[in-house]
């Protein structure tokens, strides 16, 4: 006897349910779903395509940046960057990291105080050479040391005038140290070398062009608030041309008594980075900070950018070599 012989409602609510799941899986593959859409569009679109979505969804981001300046403003003269009359926001809730890095993100290097977080580590690791620039050590380098882990072809240039080495996490490693170079230097806006200059200080362009390196894929700034002065000046000395370093992880420091805690000043800087084609792809609050020196306001973010312009391995299947930097 047949199931519809014996049980004949249960048989037709049975195909009514399968006929209703394959109608819903055939709309959710059309893309008709705005939630999933966009998802499926990343994965089954080019590399190029799915940037270019990115960059949609960004400018929706500064629209609605504009929007927030004119509410608690209405101008940026008129932004407290850190408001202490019951105003729900903060500074970073201006610029918040919006484009979607289309790789894999994940933290690297220890957790707490020292990782990052990077874009596409899996499309560096392939490279026959690549390079990593770190500035500022302070005795930790877990996050350079697992990055030349995952990388045998990578090498770390690390500066930092306050500290004599890389962090034990190179040092007592034979392998990385060999393809890790210290200088007790310091970034800064201009070259400050001869020989009564202490510590010495190097633009970012300067040392690359010492080090004959035209293309940077992981650049690490961590310097305790001088890193404003330092990208100005290096973005500014490519004249709109696009920058030669893949992505940035950068802390960025806005102190209580800085200046960069002038909203008009901060938001021309940032809008500087963006005009580059930095777009933040991932920001972590410094809250070790916060809790160490008690009543400070949150002024310590971590962020990390991915740069969309070049033809680098973040956003190209076939990158070219870069263009060389002239001396």
């Amino acid at each position: 006897m047949t199931l519809y012989a014996r049980h004949p409602r249960f048989t037709i609510a049975l195909f009514v349910l399968i006929f209703i799941s394959v109608l819903l899986f055939a709309n959710s593959e059309s893309g008709h779903n705005s939630l999933i859409g966009p998802m499926a569009f990343r994965q089954s679109g080019s590399l190029r395509d799915s940037l270019r979505v990115e960059e949609v969804h960004y400018n929706e981001m500064l629209r609605q940046r504009q929007e927030l300046i004119k509410k608690w403003g209405p101008t940026p003269d008129k932004v407290d960057s850190f408001p202490s009359n019951g105003e729900y926001y903060t500074l970073w809730d201006f610029f918040l990291p919006s484009f979607r890095c289309p790789h894999r993100v994940e933290r690297i290097g220890v957790m707490g105080d020292g990782g990052k977080w990077i874009c596409g580590l899996e499309r560096v690791i392939p490279k026959n050479k690549c390079v990593m620039y770190s500035f500022g050590i302070n005795g930790e380098s877990s996050f350079e040391a697992d990055i030349m882990k995952a990388a045998p072809a990578c090498e770390v240039y690390g500066y930092d005038f306050s500290v004599g080495s890389f962090g034990p996490e190179i040092e007592q490693e034979p392998d990385l140290k060999r393809r890790a170079h210290f200088f007790a230097f310091a970034l800064g806006p201009k070259d400050a070398y001869s020989p009564v200059d202490d510590p010495k200080m190097y633009t970012l362009r300067t040392l690359m062009e010492r080090n004959g390196h035209d293309f940077v894929d992981v650049l690490k700034i961590d310097i305790e608030g001088n890193e404003f002065d330092a990208l100005e000046v290096f973005i500014d000395s490519f004249h709109g041309e696009p920058l030669p370093f893949g992505q940035l992880q950068l802390e960025v420091h806005v102190y209580g008594n800085s200046e960069w805690q002038d909203f008009p000043k901060f938001l021309k800087w940032w809008e500087k980075l963006e005009a580059a084609g930095l777009r933040p792809f991932f920001s972590e609050p410094n809250l070790v900070y916060v809790n160490l020196v008690r009543g400070t306001s949150p002024g310590l973010v971590e962020y990390s950018f991915i740069n969309i312009r070049g033809n680098h391995e973040l956003i190209s299947n076939h990158p070219s070599p870069p263009p060389h930097i002239l001396h």
